[in-house]
């Protein structure tokens, strides 16, 4: 099989020396596409952390061109090298791991002089005007202001553009992690999940229980607890079987 994996997580730049991310390093994506590639499959691994497949791989990369690396760094980073992979029609499965970033930055503020914010009341009031935020976007933005204030919009859903418009039709798997939620419920979201991007399998967890098990369906209609150990050949077993 021709897998496309994806791993890691995505930085959103605040200027060009600052961002907001996640704390995913792309170790479980990493995993599965070394276990896919020792399985016999060409591997293309897009990921934000190459340098995770050192200790992996225990300094031993595969050769030959059944192994490809492509690294990313931003969200845009990441959008691109998928836009130009997927619609390519080469690969029977796409095994979507990577953390993408939920937001991006549409702009950097700090209020005017005139301008106060209430952190108790949540509220703005300003002096002789309508309370008012000045542009601070710089390519370095300074330290010194009294408070800084980011607009976050969100970013489309990579994982939902795979079906369409990017036209893949084989097996689509989606991660999915969840925090402070019970197993039931971490399950509801999942599945519903899983369907509204139109995924052939979901692997969930949560924060908490992510170093020891994640859940991995629908297999023969429920979801199977797996210890994370066994995640990645159990996960890819199965996206064998559904590729025939």
């Amino acid at each position: 099989m021709n897998i496309l994996v994806t791993a890691g997580n995505t930085q959103t730049p605040i200027d060009q020396v600052r961002c907001i991310t996640n704390i995913f390093t792309g170790r479980t994506g990493g995993k599965i596409a070394a276990v896919a590639h020792a399985r016999g499959h060409r591997v293309c691994l897009l990921t934000s952390h190459p340098e995770v497949l050192g200790e992996l791989l225990q300094g031993n990369p595969p050769a030959g061109d059944r192994w490809q690396v492509r690294s990313y760094r931003t969200f845009e980073d990441l959008q691109g090298l998928m836009t130009e992979e997927v619609p390519r029609g080469r690969y029977d499965a796409i095994i979507h791991c990577a953390a993408v970033s939920d937001y991006e930055l549409a702009g950097a503020y700090v209020a005017a002089p005139e301008t106060a914010f209430d952190r108790i009341n949540g509220t703005w009031s300003a002096a002789d005007a309508p309370p008012r935020l000045v542009d601070a976007s710089a390519g370095k933005v300074k330290s010194g202001h009294r408070a800084l204030w980011l607009h976050l919009v969100p970013t489309p859903k990579l994982v939902d553009q795979i079906r369409q418009p990017w036209g893949f039709r084989g097996v689509l798997v989606k991660f999915k992690l969840e925090v402070s939620v019970t197993e039931p419920e971490l399950l509801q979201i999942a599945e519903r999940s899983r369907l509204q991007s139109q995924a052939d399998l979901m692997c969930a967890n949560t924060l908490e229980g992510m170093f020891h098990w994640a859940y991995l369906g629908p297999l023969a209609g429920k979801y199977e607890r797996i210890p994370r150990r066994d995640l990645a050949d159990r996960l890819l077993t199965e996206v064998e079987s559904r590729c025939g």
